[in-house]
């Protein structure tokens, strides 16, 4: 049996850590793995807030019982449907028959789906409605398409701990350290932005609202459903999601290229070189058709200026990148500066097709694209250079 792990007076942890599903959703790479966590408030009326995905923690139920040691479950708090959230709920349904479902009118729905009438067993909770266990008092506020339309986040009051679904959640697993007294955010802002941008990016909008939602709550302790429990640096990934959620960015350059024969390959690292030596910092170069798609929606969430380059493909943009872009356009990301690049071999169609994108998205172009006949010769390489200055000259002078 594992260590119990107590994040306040009475209330406990129950981490699992996925190390074998090698992509989220069945589409998202997690290298670092994935966590997902449960959590436990033993009092005069004992409750369990969300459970773990079916199959990933073969003793659950036992670690539930000795965290109760003894005392009846009462009420099952379900904040997120989703099934890595839900998947043991009708576990603990079988072996507590009588415990009390706690949810919304659309959580109710999707729970009849899923796991069948729950009518008998389900109570319904309204934003700000609040539930005594005895010496914790749980208040519910509903904070739809964050990123799920029934979910729902639940204060306790007297620790002022936020239970927040699969808001300020990240990728990787925990390796130990449960909560951030024995890590750091440095060690999962990567993941936790990638998992923001392409989990819960597109609904950004209703982040900022749930922000102002709970703008008046007193938080001290952060317990999302993925990732460590954050104490000591709540306030800061607060901050994170805040800022992704507004769009708001950094002042670096990541350029995304599709190149067959590396031509265009040779252009984007001409036009990086360029950067550099204008004296721009941060600049990344990524192969769209090497990286996976969900690394470049990270990166174009961190970076305010972006530049595109295709080779041309049947008339239009390579396929890796007609991807990114109509992932892009998907997500809605505002607010990014923008430069298009390519080549061709006769014909053309990978920088016409982006400057479609270009206008699709809204993007601000920093200057007129650039694209060339053939290969990446010194004379084909130099017509890129008033793009590179263009770029450095809107990074370093704001022009």
């Amino acid at each position: 049996m594992q260590k119990q792990i107590s994040i306040a007076n009475d209330i406990y942890l129950i981490g699992v850590n996925d190390r074998r599903t090698a992509l989220f959703e069945n589409l998202w790479p997690i290298p670092h793995g994935v966590s997902y966590n449960s959590y436990v408030i033993r009092d005069e009326h004992c409750a369990l807030l969300d459970t773990v995905e079916f199959g990933s923690e073969g003793s659950y139920l036992d670690r539930v019982e000795e965290i109760l040691d003894g005392r009846p479950l009462e009420y099952l708090i379900v904040n997120h449907m989703e099934p890595d959230h839900s998947g043991e709920i009708g576990s603990v349904l079988r072996r507590y028959p009588q415990v009390t479902i706690v949810g919304n009118a659309l959580t109710k729905k999707m729970l009849i789906a899923y796991f069948g009438d729950v009518s008998s067993n389900f109570k319904e909770v309204r934003d700000g409605d609040t539930l005594s266990l005895g010496a914790h008092t749980l208040q519910f506020f509903m904070t739809p398409w964050v990123h799920w339309p029934e979910t729902m986040v639940t204060y306790e009051q007297s620790a002022k701990v936020l239970f927040s679904a699969d808001a300020f959640g990240t990728f990787g697993t925990t390796d130990g350290a449960a909560t951030d007294a024995e890590t750091d955010l440095s060690v999962y802002v990567e993941d936790m932005r990638r998992y923001y941008s392409n989990i819960v990016g597109k609904y950004g909008a209703m982040v900022q609202k749930a922000l102002a939602k709970l703008g008046g709550l007193e938080i001290g302790t952060l317990c999302p459903l993925h990732g460590p429990v954050w104490r000591r640096q709540a306030g800061e990934v607060i901050a994170l999601y805040d800022k992704w959620s507004k769009g708001e960015a950094d002042d670096a350059v990541v350029v995304v290229y599709a190149s067959m024969y590396n031509n265009t390959a040779h252009m984007a690292d001409y036009i990086a070189t360029r950067l550099k030596q204008r004296g721009v910092a941060d600049v990344r170069v990524y192969d769209v058709s090497k990286t996976h798609v969900s690394y470049l929606i990270s990166e174009l969430w961190r970076c305010r200026y972006v530049v595109l380059g295709s080779c041309a493909y049947n008339g239009d943009m390579f396929p890796a990148m007609e991807h990114l872009c109509s992932s892009m356009i998907h997500y809605g990301l505002k607010n990014r500066e923008l430069a298009l690049f390519g080549s061709c071999s006769f014909g053309g169609g990978g920088v016409r097709a982006l400057k479609k994108f270009a206008e699709t998205i809204g993007w601000n172009l920093m200057c007129e694209p650039v694209e060339v006949t053939g290969r990446a010769t010194r004379e084909n390489l130099e017509k890129f250079l008033p793009l590179a200055d263009a770029i450095a000259d809107r990074v370093l002078l704001g022009k």
